[in-house]
């Protein structure tokens, strides 16, 4: 990251946020753009990081949705972070073409401004919901994965190079459960589970902070990254705030699962095993060559996973009580 000409689009959500934090922080980048359509929220983080003082910082309002803004955005950029993105499941299952604009036209303009740009390299942010869809915000995260990955066959002469990241939910983001168990924690209403049996994968900002660094490094283009992370049982999570506090069942809300996946068979044939991480190779590999996915920049070669390979939430390894409130992040 260092001398380099780096882009987060929706920098000022909590994954966004962090990521600046830790550019400021630990890289001597050339510029770091900060783009999102909320002006409320940049005022927020200019008033931590003036200008005066972080020189190399800039600040563009825009909205993915606008092609035209964002190829304007993306001029002279080297590496693309793309954050930016409609998350909340029940919010998209009401409001779907709204999804559908964000997550998936807005997909398909920052790959044509990377394209037009000559951006070096983009990594995609995506979800474990993704995988076997059941809600339209899973469908759609799901359709820009596909054209993230697709993309790398475009690209000619061209520079550019995209990658995914996928991972579960992450301790502390905005609109988490977390919130919302820290709220009535201090209340005395019961803490709304939509089923004892549901489980989770999870990970802290800074985690997936680092994968996305790990995979910046690594990325050869048309690879998925997926960490290696723990899961939880939603009735630890809400123990580790309130061992006593009664518990009412909900129900499961629209486009809900009771268990997520991060890989699923379907893909296993593609999936290697490395270390602290999964990487799900392209369907269509082009003119990328397999074994630059096999062995990667580090020299850790990964091993094919089994047929039958899936990687779910409620057969993995779980996080106490214990140390889910070791580890919370409010």
């Amino acid at each position: 990251m260092n001398n380099q000409k780096i882009l987060i689009t929706g920098a000022t959500g909590s994954f966004g946020k962090k990521m600046v934090e830790r550019l400021i922080k630990n890289f001597k980048y050339k510029r770091l753009v900060i783009f999102s359509r909320d002006e409320l929220k940049q005022s927020l983080i200019r008033e931590k990081y003036p200008e005066e003082k972080y020189k190399n910082l800039r600040f563009f309002i825009g909205d993915i949705r606008d092609q035209q803004r964002v190829i304007s955005a993306f001029n002279d950029i080297d590496i693309v972070i793309h954050a930016a993105a409609l998350k909340q499941v029940t919010t998209a299952e009401y409001n779907p073409m709204e999804c559908i604009k964000t997550n998936i036209i807005g997909a398909e303009n920052v790959i044509k401004a990377s394209l037009a740009c000559n951006v070096k390299k983009v990594v995609a942010l995506s979800t474990d919901k993704a995988v076997d869809p059941v809600n339209l915000y899973g469908a759609t995260k799901l359709a820009a994965e596909k054209l993230f990955i697709s993309a790398n066959n475009i690209f000619g002469n061209k520079p550019t190079r995209f990658s995914v990241v996928r991972y579960g939910n992450v301790m502390g983001s905005r609109g988490s459960v977390v919130e919302v168990f820290n709220k009535l924690s201090k209340s005395k209403d019961p803490f709304p589970i939509t089923d004892k049996k549901m489980t989770r994968f999870w990970m802290t900002i800074d985690e997936s902070v680092n994968l996305v660094l790990k995979s910046l490094k690594l990325m050869n283009g048309g690879e998925t990254y997926i960490p290696k992370i723990p899961s939880i049982k939603i009735l630890d999570l809400a123990k580790s705030f309130d061992p006593n506090k009664k518990i009412k069942i909900i129900g499961i809300r629209p486009g809900e699962k009771i268990n997520e996946f991060l890989c699923s068979t379907s893909t296993a044939h593609l999936t290697l095993e490395f270390k602290e991480h999964l990487l799900i190779m392209p369907s269509f590999i082009g003119n990328i060559k397999k074994s630059t996915y096999i062995t990667n920049k580090e020299g850790e070669k990964g091993k094919l996973v089994s047929p039958e390979f899936t990687y779910s939430s409620d057969k993995n390894n779980f996080l106490s009580v214990k140390e889910i409130k070791k580890n919370l992040i409010i």
